[in-house]
């Protein structure tokens, strides 16, 4: 006889859960969605695909009349760097140049301001405590967080790259490369390192990332987690100029950003390079675990 004919109470019906591997896929491929869907995160890329075009052809005009990049300069601070003056020769050291060129400011200002609008723009809008309902977990969420920030990282080094390419083939000749040491590699070979180029530069920015991620779970206004953290990075790129303080700069993120142009060498010049993601890491592990203490134990009131 059934449970209803015998009057019994009917068993439990235990609720439905998503499992924890597919719902975390979930919230990662969400938060990369939303990242990516806004039209912030698009005006960013936007801008940083427009430096290589704008220096491509500033380029163009400047050697039109046959001229070379920096000339009449006179040297010291009017001459133009390297990889600049190597652009008319082989349109990939556009890739290199835009780099260097938006590496000190434009691409970590960008970081800077989704690291920093990513737990603080979700309380400022009143959206945190609906994402810590459902099932996730903090911690989940602040890893989440951490990869959506960390693809839009190798996004944005990504649109520099490929914008660089694309405008020096248009503007320029392609070719064996000639590397800073004087060593000439074939094109193909100028292309993997291009791609070795944009991951260090990526890998670069690790730190900046983690800090603003931190930094965005110490408020809950969004602009101000953004301001603070695009003013750390302006503060250490001043800090790293001035001489009197040498003994702190191996210990400022953005000190080895430049070396990624040790890849560019042959053999390569690795010291600088492995410094670089140590340091990276350094910041990685010590802010992403006082974010990781912070988040856990914030008290979410929006």
């Amino acid at each position: 006889m059934s449970r209803a004919e015998t009057g019994a109470p009917a068993a439990p019906v235990a609720a439905v859960r998503p499992s924890r591997p597919l719902w975390t896929l979930a919230l990662f491929r969400s938060e990369l969605t939303t990242t990516f869907r806004r039209w912030r995160t698009l005006a960013l890329l936007g801008v940083l695909a427009a430096v290589p075009v704008l220096i491509g052809i500033a380029v163009k005009i400047e050697t039109s009349d046959g001229g070379t990049v920096g000339q009449g300069g006179g040297g010291g601070e009017g001459e133009a760097p390297a990889f600049f003056s190597q652009i008319t020769n082989n349109g990939i050291f556009l890739v290199f140049a835009a780099l260097a060129a938006t590496l000190p400011v434009f691409l970590p200002m960008a970081i800077g301001v989704i690291a920093g609008d990513s737990i603080a723009g979700e309380a400022s809008s009143g959206t945190l405590r609906y994402l810590l309902v459902a099932p996730a977990g903090r911690i989940r969420l602040l890893l989440a967080k951490f990869t959506a920030v960390m693809a839009f990282c190798l996004v944005a080094t990504l649109a520099v790259a490929v914008s660089g390419l694309a405008t020096g083939a248009l503007l320029f000749p392609l070719g064996d490369v000639t590397l800073i040491s004087g060593t000439t590699v074939s094109f193909g070979d100028g292309l993997v390192r291009a791609l070795g180029v944009a991951a260090v530069v990526a890998l670069s920015l690790v730190g900046i990332a983690t800090l603003g991620l931190f930094i965005s779970t110490l408020t809950n206004s969004g602009i101000a987690a953004m301001a603070t953290t695009v003013g750390l990075v302006i503060t250490a790129q001043i800090l790293d100029t001035i001489p009197q303080l040498h003994g702190i700069h191996p210990y400022l993120f953005p000190h080895y950003w430049l070396s990624f142009a040790d890849l560019l060498r042959a053999p390569v010049y690795w010291d600088d390079l492995v410094k670089n993601l140590e340091l990276q890491g350094l910041y990685a592990a010590v802010f992403g675990s006082a974010a990781w203490a912070r988040f856990t134990a914030k008290d979410i009131t929006a």
